[in-house]
């Protein structure tokens, strides 16, 4: 019965063979290993562009930094949503990278609409020297609040940044669960939306520790090799990474691994809908749930057993009646019998 976050699943017995074999004999470092070779044309064909450059980095903090790092001037804005990834968990890593600032653009679930994007946009790049210019857009897929942006909704939103010649990175840590709920090609998802960079997660979806940083703009390939290497994340011992993402591509491991997730969260949800105590504050649409309970239940809960994080108040102190707010991840090691141990736990 653990929820708490699919960074504390396992990693796929696929992925951790694959390292046993990586581990035998010489290889060349630094992202030279002929394993890197096959990683990058599985990924230029997966994401059916034969020119784009790919590189893989060990989390998707230094993802998602090393990557606006290279896109970015340190007298620009970031703009992203007011709860991003970026903004609320990564302690400032982007505006360390780029020394730039970021601009919230406000929300209800996640999700930014353009009109929103356009009036923050509008706000700045108006004072001259005095203020800061406009730098890209950042849009997280799956959201922080457990929803999808629908392919048209990211069209809507990179259309707006291209009007003011902004390019978009997408923070895709959960990129293969929102890809199988939406149901559609990683081309569709990314460049054919008017996406320039991806952050490609793995370890949330059962590999060890990799994410793939794709370019689609060649302009900003070599700066990103740059900025990757002064920030301290080129790994000497690159084939490690090489054979985690190997092992994760291949035979469509990862989004097997995703649709298992996407799964046992439906499966969660379902049987969460019977339980009047529980109130969904966003409609469940990959692998994560953000839900309401009296701190009573949530007290319940934990003492029974369950794992997962209490988001808002302490679930041992204060009125039992209060409201308050859990989150619930599902990863691809969750089995059926562990959702339905946390529903039989739920009603009581």
């Amino acid at each position: 019965m653990f929820f708490a976050s699919d960074n504390a699943g396992p990693a796929h017995p696929k992925v951790m063979e694959a390292l046993v074999a990586a581990n035998n004999g010489y290889a060349m470092g630094y992202g030279a290993d002929p394993i890197m070779d096959e990683v990058r044309q599985q990924v230029r064909d997966i994401f059916e562009a034969p020119e784009a450059a790919v590189f893989l980095i060990i989390n998707g903090t230094a993802a998602n930094a090393v990557l606006l790092g290279s896109m970015t001037q340190p007298w620009q804005t970031i703009f992203c949503s007011d709860c991003a990834h970026i903004h609320e968990d990564e302690c400032n890593a982007p505006e360390f990278y780029t020394q730039a600032k970021l601009t919230l653009v406000p929300t209800s679930d996640g999700k930014m609409a353009p009109n929103a994007l356009r009036q923050m946009i509008m706000g700045e790049e108006n004072r001259g020297v005095h203020g800061p210019q406009r730098g890209p857009l950042s849009i997280t897929q799956v959201t922080e609040k457990g929803t999808l942006y629908t392919l048209k909704e990211i069209k809507a939103l990179t259309d707006t940044a291209q009007e003011f010649g902004m390019k978009t990175h997408l923070d895709g840590a959960r990129f293969a669960n929102a890809l199988t709920a939406l149901d559609c090609s990683p081309a569709e998802m990314t460049w054919k939306a008017g996406i320039d960079t991806v952050s490609f997660g793995g370890t949330k979806n059962g590999v060890l520790g990799v994410e793939a940083c794709i370019i689609f703009d060649p302009a900003i390939a070599w700066e990103f090799e740059l900025r990757r290497k002064r920030g301290g994340h080129l790994l000497s011992k690159h084939r490690y990474l090489s054979a985690q993402m190997q092992a994760y591509l291949t035979d469509d491991l990862w989004l097997d691994m995703a649709k298992s997730a996407n799964l046992r969260c439906a499966q969660l949800a379902d049987g969460m809908r019977d339980h009047n105590a529980a109130n969904f504050l966003f409609e469940p649409q990959a692998n994560i749930i953000f839900f309401k309970m009296s701190r009573r239940e949530h007290k319940r809960m934990l003492d029974g057993g369950a794992v997962y994080y209490v988001m808002n108040g302490d679930p041992e102190t204060g009125d039992p009646d209060d409201q308050l707010i859990g989150r619930l991840v599902t990863d691809w090691s969750m089995t059926e019998d562990g959702v339905n141990q946390f529903l039989d736990l739920l009603r009581g």
